[in-house]
């Protein structure tokens, strides 16, 4: 009995590590390129503009928020505590104006330069309500996924539906993963999945 809910634990942890918050603008992107126009484009244009993505808004912030971890002497679960989450917030929403500066200045086309914007909405809109509340940024991140899988299906005229289908798996192996290892509550979890689907509609829309 104290193996199995040890090995429940230890695959909690490990899905809260592979489906870090972070990823979003980079499964964004990988649906634009997959399902739009842009696929006609070089893949030597499409594997840079990945790679940039990748390095600053999850190798870069990873990175940083793992020396500040460490400089401060906590672990992966004690840095999710609600008063500790704001640095790593900050560092997060830096990489992300960092990335944005850079591709704005290589002329990247604009659709682009929207998945980052709607995913840098997700963020500063969790952080403010980090302040009051401890909201879930991992099942938000998903959410931000199935917002812009929203968006594009309908401006390019692709059927979602199994990629729907996924994204919901995905979340609520997600979701429950946060709870068995007790760093959110059920309302936390849907609240971030809401928040996420929500911001980044809205961002990519009208951005």
């Amino acid at each position: 009995m104290i193996n199995r809910e040890k090995g429940i634990i230890y695959t909690a942890k490990v899905v809260s590590l592979i489906f870090t918050p972070l990823y979003l603008p980079l499964v964004g992107l990988i649906i634009l390129f997959l399902f739009s126009y842009m696929n006609l484009l070089p893949l030597e244009y499409r594997l840079m503009v990945l790679t940039l993505v990748y390095f600053f808004t999850i190798l870069l912030p990873m990175f940083l928020i793992y020396l500040y971890r460490r400089v401060q002497g906590w672990s992966r679960l004690e840095i999710s505590h609600k008063h500790r989450r704001f640095v790593p917030y900050i560092i997060s929403i830096m990489c992300y104006f960092s990335c944005l500066y850079v591709l704005e200045s290589l002329h990247i086309y604009h659709f682009v330069s929207s998945v980052v914007i709607g995913a840098l909405v997700v963020q500063v809109t969790c952080a403010i309500i980090n302040i009051w509340w401890k909201i879930s940024t991992h099942t938000a991140a998903i959410g931000g996924v199935a917002g812009a899988l929203f968006v594009f299906a309908d401006i390019f005229g692709f059927n979602p539906v199994w990629w729907f289908c996924l994204v919901f798996v995905v979340a609520g192996v997600l979701g429950s993963a946060r709870m068995i290892l007790r760093q959110h509550s059920l309302s936390q979890v849907v609240g971030g999945f809401g928040v996420g689907l929500v911001c980044a509609s809205l961002g990519i829309i009208f951005l």
